[in-house]
């Protein structure tokens, strides 16, 4: 089965303004991203924007843009629009890649899609590594996840899970895993998921991702060796990637 890869873009950032179009060695970061997303073997990479500048700076490098409104409460409203204007069925499968992600992996994508292949059972799909530091165990801003025995989430959480009652000076055994802002959607539930009411775990933590989970829907997860590489949040991010991509 084939997928298309989604990539949400809006212009206004508090801590980077435009940042989908931060220059990196001459590229703009959203067209950075969408390339990346090419090699995963998607049917189709398309980069929801909410704006002309955005939508004008992929065309010009190739990459196919859609406008989408400015208003969406979240990036999951985004791409559902996006699902919309372009038409796609109800059966097929969505990856949402960051647009400020230029270092994601394309193999990670490939395995995100393919896993909401291989679990039909799933609404959803996303990814995890394994946590070795107490220091990101216990950092709010690292979100963990916990999972069952077919690899579906149970939980996530930006407390430390699953918290070693008897060792709390040592990562638990096995390994707690840091959850990897990577989605994989059926296109049916992506247009469901922005009608369902918010739960209020998601309002605690402060993760989107729960609501799926408190309406009953399931999502699966792939455990890959490795961190993704880092996303670009403020100007020390940009400045960092800049540097790693040569710009």
């Amino acid at each position: 089965m084939t997928f298309t890869v989604l990539i949400p873009a809006r212009l206004a950032s508090s801590r980077l303004p435009d940042k989908p179009l931060a220059d990196i060695a001459g590229v703009p970061m959203v067209v950075r991203v969408a390339q990346q997303a090419r090699r995963s073997g998607a049917q189709r990479v398309v980069v929801a924007g909410d704006s002309f500048e955005i939508v004008a700076a992929c065309q010009a490098h190739g990459i196919e843009a859609v406008l989408t409104r400015t208003e969406h409460p979240s990036g999951s409203d985004r791409l559902a629009e996006a699902c919309d204007l372009l038409g796609l069925p109800d059966d097929s499968l969505v990856v949402n890649v960051q647009g400020d992600e230029p270092l994601m992996d394309p193999e990670l994508v490939t395995d995100v899609a393919h896993l909401l292949i291989r679990r039909p059972q799933a609404a959803m799909s996303t990814a995890a590594h394994t946590i070795d530091s107490l220091t990101d165990f216990h950092n709010p801003n690292v979100v963990k996840v916990v999972l069952d025995a077919q690899h579906m989430a149970l939980y996530f959480s930006r407390a430390p899970i699953a918290y070693p009652r008897d060792t709390p000076d040592q990562l638990p055994i096995p390994a707690p895993l840091r959850h990897i802002g990577i989605y994989g959607y059926r296109v049916s539930f992506l247009r469901l998921f922005p009608k369902l009411a918010p739960a209020p775990l998601e309002r605690t933590e402060s993760l989107e991702q729960l609501r799926a989970l408190w309406h009953g829907h399931r999502i699966a997860v792939h455990i890959t060796a490795h961190a993704p590489g880092p996303g670009v949040d403020t100007p020390d991010d940009l400045e960092r990637v800049r540097r790693l991509l040569g710009g």
